[in-house]
């Protein structure tokens, strides 16, 4: 199936209880690294294990965008493709990088990685794109 438009999202990794002003600022780094702006997204994207994270939450309804939660195994499934590495992340979840896994997973199956996350304290963003991207 050919996608008509770019499918971007932004993948938000985190420890507990982090604040809105945290997320946020992880988000608007990842994007700045890639010359882009919010208006490039299509959604943010966390594991379903971070759903009480409300900072991740509240940070989709600044930006109006939808928060995706991907399941375990779709996290799983994509974490060959992740360009990062975290033993921590490894040890807690099965995954390389909540960030990475997340945005791949949500943005589609051909999606793939700007570039490895980016840590703003303790909170990591990582935006992959799916789609017409020429």
């Amino acid at each position: 199936m050919e996608l008509d438009e770019t499918m971007m999202v932004a993948g938000i990794g985190c420890r507990k209880g982090v604040d809105q002003g945290q997320v946020l600022a992880a988000v608007e780094a990842a994007l700045a690294t890639h010359g882009l702006s919010a208006a490039a997204l299509s959604a943010l994207a966390t594991a379903h294990f971070k759903h009480a994270e409300d900072a991740i939450a509240a940070t989709g309804k600044t930006l109006k965008l939808p928060l995706l939660l991907v399941d375990d195994a779709a996290l799983r499934a994509v974490s060959l493709r992740a360009l990062t590495r975290s033993v921590p992340s490894l040890q807690a979840t099965g995954t390389p990088s909540i960030s990475e896994t997340a945005a791949l997973a949500a943005a589609g199956q051909h999606a793939t990685l700007l570039g490895p996350r980016i840590a703003v304290g303790p909170v990591t963003c990582a935006i992959a794109v799916a789609g017409d991207v020429a």
